[in-house]
């Protein structure tokens, strides 16, 4: 793979002024600065990191991030959490250097996201999900950590292409069994069903490829249908001068 520093540059930046356009209207100056804080602190980080496509570490972090603000709607402690929630984990950077660098709120959201992250790689998660799925939601004081960690898997999920065929299925069985439920049970429905489908497609890939043909096939005529039915709406709005 040819790696051009430059252009990754450039892509990093980009991806961190996206990141800037879904937060908040009302995000204040003093909020964009901790929040470049945390992208700076992420980036020396994960510096020397590549993920398994062999793209630099530090546009997961951002994707996560940006879902946390965008698709999910949290603010800015949440999205300094996401930018730095595999630093601990994955770096020698400690949670001491995380609290006296953003203080105690933060710290403790890492410390949950890090805890959840270890409980992972004990043996038979999946078999025991229900119970899982009350101890994660006993585990954390702040539901900010569920939702982070959501935010997580939800990318994850979205490039789980990349990953080797026996990962890819245990990851997705985790997602049906845990996540889905969890998104569901926190009302972020759009992410529930995005997390189902996008786990078909590596525990059941005939019954996906299945669904996927038949939607492309019957896709000029929902549109059709659906045209035929907003267009007299979109008329009589029109008419009586209301934007829609």
């Amino acid at each position: 793979m040819n790696i051009d520093p430059e252009n990754e540059k450039k892509e990093i930046l980009k991806q961190y002024r996206n990141l800037l356009k879904v937060c908040k209207p009302n995000t204040s100056i003093q909020d964009k600065q901790l929040i470049r804080k945390a992208f700076n602190l992420a980036l020396e980080a994960h510096k020397d990191m590549r993920r398994k496509s062999g793209e630099p570490y530090i546009y997961h972090p951002l994707a996560v991030a940006k879902i946390v603000a965008g698709e999910i709607g949290l603010g800015t402690t949440s999205i300094i959490c996401a930018l730095l929630h595999d630093v601990v984990e994955d770096t020698d950077y400690t949670l001491n250097d995380i609290r006296d660098l953003f203080g105690d709120k933060v710290a403790s959201i890492i410390d949950g996201l890090t805890k959840i992250s270890g409980i992972f790689e004990q043996p038979g998660v999946s078999k025991q999900a229900e119970n899982f799925k009350k101890m994660l939601l006993t585990l954390s004081d702040d539901v900010r950590v569920i939702l982070i960690k959501l935010a997580d898997r939800l990318h994850n999920m979205r490039t789980l292409d990349s990953m080797p065929p026996e990962k890819q299925l245990k990851i997705a069985s985790e997602t049906t069994y845990l996540f889905a439920p969890l998104a569901h049970r926190l009302g972020l429905y759009n992410i529930k069903t995005e997390l189902e489908d996008l786990a078909l497609k590596y525990t059941e890939p005939e019954v996906y490829n299945t669904i996927v043909e038949k939607l492309k096939e019957t896709e000029q005529e929902r549109k059709r249908f659906i045209n035929k039915f907003t267009f007299p709406i979109k008329q009589v709005l029109t008419e009586r001068g209301i934007p829609h």
